[in-house]
């Protein structure tokens, strides 16, 4: 089964963190979906460098920005016109803090 058929059956929302190059976000990545599977979270997540935006996280549900691109927030924002995007605390994505994160994305999505 696809990630697709299984975010329309879960109804899983989607979320895509995007940094300089991916690397740092897919390590953050992997923390998420541990606390989020904890906590029966229904969340998809993928990591990509920022230069992807508009080929990867245009159907997203929620786009998150690690520090070192924030200040593309902006651009990001007018590129996903419909996407809820936002950057990640500095010191929350510096320690991994995926709880704290978690708390954002769910937030956002007004759970």
């Amino acid at each position: 089964m696809s990630l697709k058929q299984m975010e329309r059956i879960y109804k899983m929302k989607k979320v895509v963190l995007l940094c300089a190059g991916g690397a740092s976000t897919g390590m953050l990545v992997k923390k998420l979906e541990s606390v989020a599977e904890k906590l029966d979270k229904k969340y998809s997540f993928s990591a990509y460098g920022i230069a992807e935006a508009t080929t990867v996280a245009s159907d997203a549900d929620i786009v998150l920005l690690g520090p070192q691109v924030s200040y593309q927030l902006e651009d990001i924002k007018k590129q996903l016109s419909g996407v809820k995007v936002a950057a990640v605390d500095m010191i929350d994505y510096g320690t991994m803090n995926a709880e704290r994160i978690l708390k954002q994305i769910s937030s956002m999505i007004g759970e």
